[in-house]
C-alpha cells in the first residue's frame, strides 16, 4: 500500500510539473515574479509606509517617483540588496494610435479606462489578469457590481490581499509615465479599476517594480529537469514495489 501511494505521488508531480500555468511566483522574502510582464514587484503593496518611508504611502508624483528610484531592499533570502526599482509603467493605446486615455481600446470597445489589461499597462496587467480584479464597468459599458479590492463594490478607505499581494490600497496608484511630462501622470484608480491621469501634485500611493527575475535562470528548475526528477520517484516507487512485491 505504502508503494502504491509513492508512484500515485510521482505520477502527480510528473502532472503538476506541466500542468501549473500560474503568472505571479512567491520568490520569498517579500517579492513576487510576474512572468508574463518579466517584472519582480514588492509584495507589500504599500510597502513605502510599512517600511517607515512614509507616514501613510501617499506621497505626489515626484515623492512617489523618488521613493521608488531611490529604494533600495534588502532580499534576506539571498543576502542581496536590489536598487534598480521604478513605478509601473503604462502606453495607451488610442484609435489611429493617438496618445488619448479616453480613446484606449478594449477588443476594439472604447472602455474610457477600465478593463485595460495590456501588458504594456503594467498595474492595469497585475489588476484585471494577475489578481482577476474586477472593473466597476464590463466591457460592454454595463455595471458589475463585484468590482475592487475588495470583491464587493466597497469603495470603503482601506486596504486587502488579494492573492499572493498584501495590503494592496483602495485608492489610486501612481504609474510611471507621463500624459503631459511635469504636469500629469497616468494612476489606476482601484476603487475602481479605472485608469486616468492626474496632476502630479496629488498624493496617491506608491508601488515599486524592477524589470527581470530575482532567481537566476540556473537555479530554476526547466521542464526537462522536471521531467528527469519526477521521472526518477515514478522509478524509485516502482523498484521498490516490485522488490516486496515479486
Amino acid at each position: 500500500m505504502k508503494n502504491n501511494k509513492l508512484i500515485v505521488i510521482g505520477m502527480l508531480l510528473v502532472l503538476n510539473a506541466f500542468s501549473v500555468q500560474a503568472s505571479l511566483f512567491d520568490r520569498g522574502s517579500g517579492l513576487i515574479y510576474d512572468d508574463v510582464l518579466n517584472l519582480t514587484w514588492l509584495q507589500d503593496a504599500n510597502y513605502a509606509k510599512t517600511s517607515g518611508y512614509d507616514d501613510d504611502g501617499s506621497m505626489d508624483w515626484e515623492g512617489a517617483n523618488n521613493w521608488a528610484t531611490s529604494l533600495v531592499y534588502h532580499d534576506n533570502i539571498r543576502n542581496v540588496d536590489y536598487n534598480d526599482w521604478r513605478l509601473p509603467l503604462h502606453s495607451p493605446q488610442g484609435i489611429n494610435g493617438a496618445y488619448n486615455l479616453y480613446l484606449d481600446q478594449w477588443s476594439g470597445i472604447a472602455d474610457y479606462g477600465y478593463n485595460i489589461s495590456r501588458t504594456s499597462s503594467e498595474l492595469s496587467y497585475m489588476y484585471y489578469v494577475n489578481l482577476g480584479l474586477k472593473g466597476k464597468m464590463n466591457t460592454d459599458g454595463s455595471y458589475q457590481p463585484n468590482y475592487g479590492i475588495y470583491g464587493n463594490g466597497s469603495e470603503i478607505v482601506g486596504q486587502n490581499n488579494v492573492g499572493l499581494i498584501k495590503n494592496l490600497q483602495a485608492g489610486a496608484y501612481w504609474t510611471g509615465s507621463a500624459y503631459f511630462q511635469g504636469i500629469d501622470y497616468f494612476y489606476l484608480n482601484t476603487y475602481y479599476g479605472k485608469q486616468d491621469f492626474t496632476n502630479n501634485g496629488y498624493s496617491l500611493s506608491a508601488w515599486a517594480v524592477r524589470d527581470g527575475d530575482i532567481v537566476a535562470i540556473a537555479t530554476v528548475p526547466t521542464p526537462d529537469s522536471l521531467l528527469l526528477i519526477c521521472s526518477s520517484l515514478l522509478a524509485f516507487a516502482w523498484f521498490r514495489y516490485k522488490n516486496v512485491n515479486p
